[in-house]
């Protein structure tokens, strides 16, 4: 039988058929990504061939297709070892939000580039768009410049007033979709917006700390009324690239990527090097201050700090 992994905690993972059938199931032997040092052989989204042995409740999940893409982070801060969120997804869509609690641009910039490295689409939402005041309007608006003109399609949002959501709906429409971002910003609220059959369990925000309580514990995923899929994923503090070369990491900033060619060195870190075209840019506002900033905090893997 084939089916696709929607719920994954241990050794067990709960397989859905193409016919809609659930079958929770266990691996047979023990599978190594090839590569990839990572904490769980199997994730959410993973395409399987399983069996129902005779007289047992409990498939046996014997061959794991080969991904189309994947999303990681860091299993911890010191260890290679990653921990694989979800596999074989069409687009995602990383939840931020300016007024409470607020993301940092970093936290974007570093989930961005993970999804570049693994070639996937992103849009970015902000949520809680009914909590804007002028500044923060304002903010908005300069953000959603900057990202819509590298590429990312972005898009405010209220799940609380209904605002644009139907706009996230027809994106999400048919499609396998993966939803992204610190606890407290809204994802289990946008879903039940879109899908209310679904009926996620849903935080509050901690006034003390000003941050979000972790509702969601792990990635699942949820077939949506409207067709395609869903995954909500653990509240995440940030993510990281794993085992890459440092002389890469423009290859995953479209702006930057676009103007290596004219710097001259091939191998140039647009940090210290003559004629970088990078350097160009950004002195000439033409690459955003914020974005180079969050280049070489990632370059020099430095821990995501909390902006003003």
């Amino acid at each position: 039988m084939e089916g696709i992994v929607i719920r994954s905690t241990g050794s067990r993972h709960m397989v859905r058929t193409a016919g809609g059938e659930n079958f929770e199931c266990i691996l047979k032997g023990i599978f190594r990504i090839r590569g990839l040092k990572a904490t769980n052989p199997i994730t959410v989204g993973d395409s399987v061939d399983f069996e129902l042995p005779r007289d047992k409740n409990t498939g046996i999940i014997l061959n794991i297709k080969a991904r189309r893409n994947y999303i990681i982070r860091k299993s911890t801060k010191l260890s290679k070892s990653v921990h694989i969120l979800a596999a074989n997804i069409d687009r995602a869509f990383v939840v931020a939000t300016l007024a409470f609690p607020r993301t940092s641009t970093g936290f974007i910039d570093r989930f961005l580039v993970t999804a570049e490295a693994y070639k996937i689409p992103v849009t970015i939402l902000f949520n809680k768009t009914d909590l804007y005041d002028k500044t923060l309007e304002k903010k908005h608006k300069e953000l959603c410049a900057l990202y819509e003109e590298i590429g990312y399609p972005c898009i405010g949002i209220s799940a609380l007033k209904g605002t644009n959501m139907e706009r996230v709906r027809v994106a999400m429409k048919d499609k396998v979709s993966l939803m992204a971002g610190h606890s407290g910003v809204g994802k289990s609220a946008i879903i039940n917006f879109l899908d209310p059959g679904l009926e996620l369990k849903t935080g509050e925000i901690s006034f003390y700390h000003r941050k979000g309580k972790h509702t969601t514990t792990f990635a699942e995923m949820h077939p949506l009324s409207f067709g395609g899929y869903i995954i909500d994923t653990p509240g995440i503090k940030e993510f990281g690239l794993v085992d890459f070369y440092r002389e890469e990491l423009t290859h995953y900033f479209p702006e930057m990527f676009c103007l290596l060619k004219d710097c001259q060195f091939h191998n140039c870190t647009h940090i210290h090097e003559p004629n970088c075209a990078v350097l160009k840019a950004v002195d000439e506002g033409r690459i955003s201050p914020s974005r180079y900033t969050n280049y070489l905090n990632i370059f020099y893997d430095r821990e995501l700090e909390e902006e003003d």
